[in-house]
């Protein structure tokens, strides 16, 4: 688990600086670690979501074999209950286009009341009114009126949402710009490098929002901007080797 105060230097920001800063360390390529445009907030509103990934798959397409329709929740929220940290829900709809809600009302009430602070799905969602009223942080593809033969098929297992694959203990950052997966082990030096890149950026914003900008200017701000970035980004990789 990361220390309190990393999950908290990370919700101060967005999701869009989060992952410039995880670019800064050339870790990764571009174009991985964040979920497509199919995962979509629920609740755009609401500040960034921080938390470790609890998994499930789910499906609500047919008759369960045993149990109700609400089969596994049980099991999955006695599991929850013995994680620590702040936790997000990630399911992954097994059906090919989803044919009902994955989350409700009475679920995600139930996750947060066992510390969890968001759920992302690769299916839909219902009773959003009731679920902004409690300001739990929902992602999805969707939105679907009832929950058919909703049942968890399996619990603490990779999941693909989103086109990324989630992992149990996987720490994610999202806000109403998408989903992302912040890599263990660049988590701190991600929070740390977030406030440094936005003061570079504002070499640039300040300067526009001067009266008169000028192109040369413009050049002149964004060469400054530049120039620490990349001395930000050498004291960060600095941070991890």
């Amino acid at each position: 688990m990361l220390p309190d105060s990393v999950l908290a230097a990370l919700r101060k920001y967005d999701t869009p600086t989060v992952c410039n800063v995880i670019e800064l360390f050339d870790a990764l390529p571009r174009t991985s670690g964040y979920m497509d445009a199919r995962i979509t907030p629920s609740f755009p509103h609401l500040p960034p979501m921080v938390g470790y990934a609890v998994t499930a798959t789910f499906r609500a397409a047919a008759v369960p074999k045993s149990g109700d329709v609400y089969a596994g929740l049980d099991k999955q929220i006695q599991q929850i209950a013995a994680i620590p940290g702040p936790k997000v829900v990630v399911f992954q709809d097994l059906d090919d286009p989803p044919v009902a809600a994955t989350f409700g009302e009475v679920m995600c009430t139930s996750y947060k009341a066992f510390g969890c602070v968001g759920l992302v799905s690769s299916g839909a969602g219902r009773d959003l009114d009731q679920v902004q009223a409690i300001d739990f942080p929902c992602f999805t593809t969707g939105t679907i009126c009832s929950h058919g033969y909703c049942q968890i098929v399996a619990l603490d297992v990779p999941v693909r949402v989103g086109g990324v694959w989630v992992n149990p203990g996987d720490l994610l950052h999202g806000d109403r710009n998408g989903v992302a997966v912040i890599p263990h082990e660049l988590a701190a030096a991600t929070a740390d490098g977030c406030a440094g890149l936005m003061d570079a950026e504002a070499v640039v914003l300040d300067y526009l929002r001067k009266p008169n900008p000028t192109a040369d200017g413009f050049v002149a701000a964004r060469t400054e901007c530049s120039r620490r970035v990349k001395a930000l980004s050498e004291r960060l990789k600095a941070m991890i080797r």
